[in-house]
């Protein structure tokens, strides 16, 4: 039986936002903790606001800043009577400075002492660290400044290798080097990184493990000398370095490795005096899996720390509280039981067909899946602003089965039921990485992703998707122009007031067009109203019309019904979601099919246009030109950052540059930036 939860504090700030935000607000909540939730001016409106007990403002700095704010957590602490402060992760989580500053103000940190943080945080400090006390460790050398030392400790690990920030994290500045005449150039970009995201150049080469398993272990340890391990969580598919979809346990590991890598993220949480709820994360060989090497040491919760929870029934941030509160674990090793597998995927704001573009919007209609092993992690509400500031994951889906496949097959499922409309998602990407073979058959590695990505069937727009679309354009313009989805004949208003294309003789039909990142422009006649309403296609000339009725939450076509949800944007971007997809069109009035007909003109006659827009939501970083400046095609112009992605936008062609942006402003997907006036025969500009 779990001790009663009696603590030194009653009121716990978190700093955070966002799902994690949520998530530690909800067991807080349960336990009977008071909350306090801090925010930028971006996130004013932000679920975890509102679910906390009470919110503090973290004041004017830039949104990305404001949660990076010592000083101002420390302020909301001293209004609101907060004793203790829980980070979440990201931010403040793993910052040691931020430790010391609470203690200093007699203030609980709900984490690890600061000699974990700092030994932890330091990668090539962390490596000497464990290896003393018996944990394997990649071959790897430190190269602590720019000296020339890079070919013979290269040499002395072996190609092929890795390049990594010591100080850093999440994949930034990681380079992979095959051969020695490509060394150079990679260490000089991965030092350039780890100066400007960490502050800290030096590196780290390691030997880069052939066929590699991202494998984890969850530790849980206390302040009186108890350490235990939870099992461990598969994290290797990943993108670019970033995890996307997650698993406990491994399907790679046997109970003798488990116990195995168990004991050594025990030793390794000791070696430090560990305290509270962390991560080891260890390097496997898909080709050796009884051989696993010492990565780094997370000092603070993980994204996924779900699954975990799922297959332990244990709440680890309860778990993070109670150490927090000095309690003992009460739970020994043998006390801890894996029963069945659960699965999480990562919910990102981001366009898989664009690129991983990011994106941006507001959620216009929401539903989450519930039922039996499914659990959702969210910080999405109806009316919500994603803000393109932050880091774009927006929830995260974790499903339970008795074994993995019922765990695959049961996310799957809550995939195809999660409805986000008005921001675009990755839910389509993370259905067809469930559904590869090589996923199915649990016959991961980091790499697998990078290279099923060309290949993956996203879905193109059908005629049904088209007709249905059409028909939904229809009803939101009735709806605008105060008309109803059906005007029976009975009702007694004359026909020329329906709006449905009645004439004399035969009925007209209404023009809709329509554009899709998928499908390119399309134009559809639809005759009828939108309650029975039938659908002429441009390209099914000779086919017989869809027959095509919108219900409030369904729609029928030729007879087959689909629970339908849809919406329309301020930007007329037209949502729907039937058949366990969202689709998203633009419905294109006069002026917009005209400027698209200009551009494909200028296309089709090989002429650039002279407007350079954003492709993404954002924040403008640095602008390289003053308007009215002389540049060449292919010049930098201006560099649009958004939830941690960076996009320069360059000059089409030469000509005089015009542009008034400067660091700092937000920007649109599709705001035009800067115009390039090219120069005439003349040599005027036009």
């Amino acid at each position: 039986m779990e001790p009663r939860f009696a603590a030194p504090f009653d009121t716990v700030l978190v700093a955070n936002r966002g799902e994690i935000a949520c998530r530690v607000i909800r067991t807080c909540a349960r336990l009977g903790l008071r909350t306090v939730a801090v925010y930028s001016d971006a996130d004013a409106g932000a679920r975890h606001v509102r679910e906390a007990d009470v919110a503090v403002r973290l004041g004017p700095a830039p949104a990305a800043q404001s949660y990076l704010d010592i000083a101002a957590v420390l302020a909301a602490c001293k209004a609101t009577g907060a004793q203790a402060v829980h980070p979440g992760y990201g931010f403040l989580s793993e910052n040691a400075a931020f430790a010391e500053a609470l203690a200093a103000t007699g203030i609980v940190f709900v984490g690890p002492g600061r000699t974990a943080l700092a030994v932890m945080g330091d990668k090539i400090r962390a490596k000497e660290q464990v290896a003393a006390y018996g944990v394997p460790v990649v071959p790897g050398v430190a190269l602590p400044d720019a000296a020339d030392a890079g070919p013979a400790a290269a040499a002395e690990v072996g190609y092929p290798l890795l390049i990594k920030p010591s100080a850093g994290g999440g994949g930034k500045g990681m380079y992979a080097v095959e051969r020695p005449e490509d060394l150079a150039a990679a260490l000089a970009a991965a030092r350039r990184v780890a100066a400007s995201a960490f502050g800290d150049d030096t590196l780290l080469l390691e030997r880069l493990v052939a066929a590699p398993r991202h494998i984890e272990v969850q530790v849980l340890a206390d302040s009186h000398g108890n350490v235990i391990h939870l099992g461990e969580r598969e994290c290797s598919l990943q993108r670019r370095h970033q995890k996307v979809i997650e698993e406990a346990p491994s399907p790679l590991l046997d109970a003798a490795t488990r116990d195995r890598i168990g004991e050594a993220a025990c030793r390794a949480a000791a070696s430090v005096d560990y305290t509270g709820a962390g991560t080891v994360e260890f390097l496997v060989s898909d080709t050796a899996p009884d051989e696993f090497f010492f990565m780094e040491m997370n000092t603070r919760l993980q994204v996924e720390h779900p699954v975990t929870e799922m297959v332990t029934g244990l709440d680890l941030v309860e778990w993070q509280l109670r150490i927090a509160a000095g309690q003992q674990l009460g739970l020994a090793q043998a006390d801890v039981r894996l029963r069945g597998h659960a699965v999480e995927a990562r919910i990102y704001a981001e366009d898989p067909q664009q690129g991983f573009l990011p994106a941006a919007g507001t959620v216009l209609k929401l539903a989450e899946p519930a039922g039996s092993g499914v659990r959702v992690d969210s910080s999405l509400a109806e009316g919500l602003q994603i803000s393109p500031s932050y880091d774009p994951m927006l929830s995260k889906v974790i499903a339970w089965g008795a074994d993995r496949q019922e765990a695959l097959a049961r996310l799957d499922r809550a995939l195809a039921g999660t409805v986000v409309l008005g921001v675009d998602t990755n839910i389509e990407y993370l259905r067809l990485l469930l559904a590869d073979p090589d996923v199915q058959a649990g016959r991961l590695e980091t790499t697998l992703i990078e290279r099923r990505l060309p290949e993956l069937a996203f879905h193109h727009p059908s005629d049904t998707d088209l007709a249905i679309a059409a028909v939904a354009a229809v009803a939101w313009q009735r709806d605008r122009a105060g008309l109803p989805a059906s005007t029976p004949e009975s009702a007694g208003v004359p026909p020329w007031r329906r709006g449905d294309g009645w004439r004399p003789g035969a009925a007209a039909a209404q023009l809709v067009s329509l554009d899709s990142a998928a499908g390119g422009p399309r134009e559809v006649q639809v005759y009828g109203t939108p309650a029975q309403a039938r659908v002429r296609l441009e390209t099914a000339a000779g086919q017989a019309p869809l027959a095509v009725e919108l219900q409030p939450a369904a729609v029928v076509v030729d007879g087959i019904r689909w629970p339908l949800a849809w919406a329309v944007g301020e930007d007329h971007r037209l949502w729907l979601n039937y058949a366990g997809r969202t689709l998203a069109w633009q419905l294109r009035d006069r002026a917009r099919r005209l400027r698209d007909s200009l551009e494909q003109l200028r296309r089709s006659t090989g002429e650039a246009s002279p407007e350079v827009r954003s492709p993404m939501p954002g924040t403008v970083t640095a602008v390289a030109v003053r308007s009215g400046e002389q540049v060449q095609a292919g010049q930098l112009l201006l560099s649009v950052e958004a939830m941690k992605m960076e996009h320069q936008l360059t000059a089409p062609m030469a000509g005089q540059a015009e542009l008034s942006l400067r660091p700092g402003d937000l920007v649109k997907a599709g705001q035009m930036v800067a115009v390039i006036h090219p120069e005439t025969k003349e040599g005027s500009h036009a």
